[in-house]
């Protein structure tokens, strides 16, 4: 069921309806990866082949030692597509695909390297490259956005951190302005504010580590796992904040929280930004980043109550989340998904 197309002629699909593809890419950069591909690639690979059975993976490639490599480990599993990009992750460098009156479209936004963290040329356009091979109209919006900074739920609510979309680094905007202009480009009938994100966050604090929608009027969150989880604060401040929201058609938010990792820490020594949150919705499954904590388990039997039609398969992503400068995301972090 595709998303209803508002009074601004726009609107965002969630990410559970039917998807045409799902855009991903291969760690191809040694410099952004410490010269150690193999790992992260672990991790890429094992995404794929759980997508493949049931969706049409098309897995950019820079170069060609990113060619034969993801050949040679994929096999037939997904469709390799040569492209120039900065780094894999494509929810917030690539475009934001909607339904218009006249079709579907991708949108474009402007992309600052998350405000200038990391500045990699080919980003500000890999995003222009999946909308021709998608053969989508383009739409371009003059202010910077990152598709993590976003969640939908198909009904014109969207969800947000104060953090990110707020930031100095990205617009300067006040929530006046974000909301005029989530309006105007994805046909936003309300946005729902939530403070930050997870400590460490690259991003400042992307939605899609702490809050995602799972179906319409029902979002799921994360509650702190032990005294010495990083983030407890933080959790605990998004439940609240979803518990007493109403979404654009007046329902009571139901919210559901499962499990947080907890304390995961990087080869530094450092808290690092592990969410069960960062979960890739598909067709037929629902892939959740798992990071050998306790509370592994306790999440994908959670997740899977909330997707009864869809396979939940937990699947390490501590290769992503990296150490430092090095990953620091997960898989809805370097996916985008195209709609049918």
């Amino acid at each position: 069921m595709r998303a209803a197309v508002t009074e601004e002629a726009i609107a965002v699909p969630a990410e559970w309806a039917p998807q045409r593809a799902i855009w991903t890419a291969w760690p191809a950069d040694f410099e952004q990866w410490n010269g150690d591909l193999e790992t992260p690639r672990r991790d890429v690979a094992a995404l794929v082949r759980a997508l493949a059975p049931k969706n049409r993976v098309r897995l950019l490639v820079n170069g060609a030692e990113a060619e034969a490599t993801a050949r040679a480990s994929l096999g037939g599993a997904a469709e390799i597509v040569p492209a120039r990009y900065g780094d894999i992750w494509l929810r917030d460098t690539g475009p934001i695909f909607a339904d218009t009156r006249e079709g579907a479209v991708a949108l474009r936004f402007n992309f600052n390297g998350w405000g200038g963290k990391f500045d990699l040329p080919d980003d500000y356009t890999v995003g222009d490259d999946i909308a021709r091979l998608a053969r989508t109209p383009m739409r371009r919006f003059g202010f910077v956005l990152e598709g993590g900074a976003l969640e939908h739920d198909g009904e014109g609510t969207i969800l947000g951190t104060r953090e990110v979309l707020l930031n100095t680094n990205r617009n300067g905007w006040t929530e006046q302005d974000a909301e005029a202009a989530l309006r105007h480009a994805l046909g936003a009938e309300k946005i729902i504010w939530l403070d930050g994100g997870l400590k460490n966050d690259h991003t400042d604090g992307h939605i899609d580590n702490v809050a995602r929608f799972v179906a319409p009027g029902h979002v799921v969150c994360q509650s702190p796992s032990g005294a010495d989880d990083p983030n407890s604060e933080t959790l605990d401040a998004v439940a609240r904040v979803l518990e007493r929201t109403r979404d654009a058609r007046g329902r009571k938010l139901r919210v559901t929280s499962i499990p947080a990792p907890g304390l995961v820490l990087d080869d530094r020594g450092e808290p690092a930004p592990a969410s069960h949150m960062n979960f890739v919705i598909a067709n037929g499954a629902v892939v959740v980043p798992i990071y050998g904590t306790p509370s592994a388990d306790a999440a994908i039997e959670a997740l899977q109550a909330l997707f009864p039609g869809r396979k939940v398969i937990g699947l390490s992503s501590r290769g992503l989340l990296g150490s430092g400068n090095v990953g620091g995301g997960s898989f809805h972090c370097i996916t985008r998904e195209e709609p049918a």
